[in-house]
């Protein structure tokens, strides 16, 4: 195994899988703390921008963020089409799914690769609940990160540096 990770060293599907997991982490922002349309859609572009932004540099990271990007300039929607099956609850259904693609790129990848990788959700996570102000009036007495979106950034964070 080369000292670098790329897209090749994964199938079609974990690739998938590998690739949405950013966006992933932004939706688990969503289903903490559920806001109006608008709210979802600033949190959308806003996990869409750290998508296609890695924190850093690594192969695999920017090989994802281009995939993402390829995406998302070709009016694909990068989730891919997941979506937490109903009934369950849907936030753990999302934190179950980036604890499976953590551990698929911490298997194939370097222990660099893998950290980097998981900060990148984090920080997805992170830009998603920054997007949209809760409460307040015009942005007048709100709060930046709700309380759900915090424990849910938190929760990210445990589940992919576990």
């Amino acid at each position: 195994m080369g000292s670098v990770t790329t897209k090749t060293d994964f199938s079609e599907d974990e690739w998938q899988r590998v690739v949405r997991a950013p966006m992933v982490a932004g939706l688990a922002i969503s289903l903490a703390d559920p806001g109006g349309p608008i709210e979802a859609a600033k949190e959308s572009m806003a996990t869409l921008k750290s998508a296609t932004n890695p924190p850093t540099r690594e192969q695999l990271l920017t090989e994802v963020a281009l995939d993402v990007q390829a995406m998302a300039q070709a009016r694909k929607n990068p989730l891919g089409g997941y979506r937490p099956t109903k009934g369950e609850n849907p936030g753990e259904q999302v934190l179950a799914e980036l604890q499976a693609v953590q551990a698929l790129v911490s298997e194939k990848a370097t222990a660099e690769e893998a950290k980097a990788f998981a900060d990148w959700l984090v920080a997805a996570a992170q830009a998603a609940a920054d997007a949209a102000k809760e409460g307040g009036f015009m942005g007048f007495g709100a709060e930046q990160v709700s309380q759900g979106e915090q424990q849910m950034i938190d929760r990210v964070r445990e589940t992919v540096t576990a």
